[in-house]
């Protein structure tokens, strides 16, 4: 179990719970324009009966509802309590949103919901990490925008049933969110494919690795199979012949956030109607370490897809070289695969030219630098 929710000081009121539950609208006939599963209840929130306590840099308390499938609210319900609501500065709140997210792809979509006038009362996200051979926690960069926007952050997922909200956001969060709490938030998720091509956890990195010219961001409803739920909007984007995979990763999050925050722009109720994937699936292995060393024996053009996943390494003398950036040479050196002539090297099927790099125990360096300072034989072979 991991440590308290943490808070910084708020941007939002704190709520102890009207007693005659959280919000004061009666239920109506069901209007949302997005499709319900039957086996989502519609029924209005029950009365608030307790307070969840948390760990603060200010006093603050959020109000607890029964942390059960049938504690969301109706659409009329949510849709009268978003438009009626307002912030702390008098502006009006679109929608009561809780978001988990993890890396720093994950930061623009929370502070582009928290400025467009959402209130957020919880963020979840990974539990604080040592960085290096210190003693240290640091938090995850979510967490980190979290705090510096004054909303509580959690690492525990559980921590979602004791909060009034009207939809989840996910974005890059990496854990598995179970399917009582599923049954208790509808949620969204942010995925950085064109769906269902690439469902999984790396979409990014293999769309790379197959040499797509194009990839995508979608919004999709968050059920329990990997990815596999209905999509309301997609964003295609083109993907640059030398795109490196974090050059590309900012990009689908700032598309991501822009499709995000028109999808809310007027709250819960201005979701678009989902439809279901079509087409074929393909599925996202995460990257194995293994698959990062480059095989020489291999073609230039699938080294090059490699080497923009950013951690491609091989060996120079038995010591470890990271190829940060690179590209297909117009030659081929002479010689067996791996041999560096200057700083292309050959492969199985043409020459990789060298850009960067980076030395074992040192920064990245310009090849041609590294090169010249490595005083390698002219018949130096890599990965050896």
């Amino acid at each position: 179990m991991s440590g308290p929710t943490t808070r910084a000081v708020s941007r939002f009121p704190a709520s102890s719970g009207p007693s005659s539950g959280p919000g004061t609208f009666g239920c109506g006939a069901a209007t949302s324009t997005a499709a319900r599963s039957p086996s989502r209840p519609t029924n209005c929130w029950p009365a608030c009966s307790s307070t969840r306590p948390i760990t603060s840099t200010a006093p603050c308390s959020w109000s607890a509802s029964s942390p059960s499938s049938a504690s969301r609210p109706c659409a009329p319900c949510a849709s009268a309590r978003s438009a009626s609501r307002q912030g702390s500065t008098g502006r009006a709140v679109l929608a009561r949103l809780v978001f988990l997210g993890t890396p720093g792809t994950a930061v623009p979509a929370l502070r582009g919901l928290a400025a467009a006038g959402h209130e957020i009362p919880l963020v979840v996200s990974r539990p604080d990490r040592r960085r290096g051979r210190g003693p240290q926690l640091s938090p995850s960069p979510v967490k980190a925008a979290a705090l510096e926007l004054g909303l509580p952050v959690t690492a525990r997922i559980d921590d979602v049933l004791a909060v009034e909200a009207e939809l989840g956001v996910v974005v890059a969060f990496g854990r598995l969110i179970k399917p009582h709490v599923l049954a208790h938030l509808e949620m969204v998720n942010v995925h950085f494919s064109l769906l269902p091509r690439w469902r999984g956890a790396a979409p990014v990195e293999r769309a790379i690795l197959a040499g797509d010219t194009e990839t995508g961001v979608c919004l999709m409803a968050l059920e329990e199979g990997l990815d596999t739920g209905d999509v309301y909007d997609c964003r295609r984007l083109a993907i640059g012949p030398d795109e490196a995979a974090e050059e590309l990763r900012r990009r689908l999050a700032e598309a991501g956030t822009e499709l995000l925050v028109h999808a809310l722009e007027r709250g819960r109720e201005s979701l678009p109607t989902p439809r279901p994937q079509v087409g074929e699936a393909t599925y996202a292995a995460k990257v194995d370490p293994a698959e990062l060393r480059l095989d020489w024996t291999r073609g230039a053009v699938d080294l090059h897809r490699l080497a923009r996943l950013g951690r491609a390494w091989t060996t120079v003398r038995g010591r470890r070289l990271e190829v940060v950036r690179a590209r297909v040479a117009d030659r081929t050196p002479p010689g067996p695969a791996g041999r560096l002539d200057g700083v292309v090297v050959a492969t199985g099927d043409g020459g990789l030219e060298l850009v960067e790099v980076k030395p074992e125990g040192r920064g990245v360096v310009a090849a041609d630098s590294w090169q010249r300072g490595a005083r390698l034989a002219d018949d130096e072979v890599l990965g050896r």
